[in-house]
């Protein structure tokens, strides 16, 4: 999924100097503050994780940037060519796809659907397929796509989503919970995929995660969000910082390394 379109990319000898900057971000409903002075800064090639407890204003932030909910405050991204800042196009990746399994449409079907403002009849079926092709082979599943995608892994239609997110190429890739019940096969598929949509791209990565395992391993920076920004770092900062374990409520944390499987909560 993409919102915006202009689309403004990175030389190769400009790398990481590109930005997204969020400053004193805040969102209100009526009376209710979710979201208050959310300060977070982003060079390109990073992936920055979001964790918190359940109703910390996660998935409100990644709403917020996508313009799908009013906000205060400034969400800017700074191209590498002077720091001037532009309207990035933003790629997004939900944690589910809701469709009816039963339907006959394929991958390339969807891909149609989803990035032509033709209707799919009056597209020529040929550029339709290449340019489906071309998406998928970003993120290695060429294979998939004739499937149906009723047919598809857990896994498989992340990949999926995951290369219609990259069409085109964003400067800001948003993932929400991503992973979110694959299989250990298909979730150390999908990190390394996105690895390696970091270096050949430069992306600037936001990820929305309960999994505090793969954050640790995957993840440049940790934020710790609870209405603000509680802490920021390293994981290994964030992991051992007395903030993170007075919000899980967990003492003996991850002193000397990171356990399996050890999760918070969504929002």
């Amino acid at each position: 999924m993409q919102t915006n379109r202009y689309h403004a990319k990175c030389d190769g000898d400009c790398c990481n100097l590109c930005c997204t900057r969020i400053e004193n971000l805040g969102v209100a409903k009526g009376h209710t503050t979710i979201l208050e002075n959310v300060n977070i800064h982003i060079h390109c090639g990073e992936l920055t994780a979001i964790i918190g407890p359940n109703g910390g204003g996660k998935s409100t932030l990644l709403k917020a940037l996508l313009g799908e909910v009013p906000y205060t405050g400034e969400f800017k991204f700074l191209n590498a060519r002077g720091g001037r800042s532009i309207e990035p196009v933003i790629g997004y990746v939900p944690q589910h796809l809701d469709f009816d399994a039963g339907i006959p449409a394929s991958v390339s079907d969807l891909f149609v659907a989803c990035l032509s403002r033709k209707p799919a009849w009056l597209m020529r079926p040929g550029s339709a397929r290449n340019r489906a092709l071309e998406g998928l082979r970003k993120v290695n599943a060429e294979h998939l796509l004739d499937r149906r995608l009723g047919a598809l892994s857990g896994g498989e239609l992340q990949r999926v989503l995951l290369a219609l997110a990259l069409d085109p190429v964003p400067n800001l890739l948003l993932l929400d919970e991503p992973v979110s019940g694959m299989d250990q096969g298909g979730l150390e598929l999908f990190y390394s995929t996105v690895a390696e949509l970091r270096h050949n791209y430069d992306l600037s990565i936001i990820m929305v995660s309960h999994d505090f395992d793969q954050v640790w391993r995957h993840a440049d920076r940790v934020v710790l969000l609870n209405r603000t920004v509680i802490t920021s770092g390293t994981p290994q900062q964030v992991f051992n910082d007395r903030k993170t374990l007075e919000c899980f409520g967990i003492t003996g944390f991850f002193t000397g390394g990171m356990p399996g499987g050890t999760q918070g909560g969504d929002g």
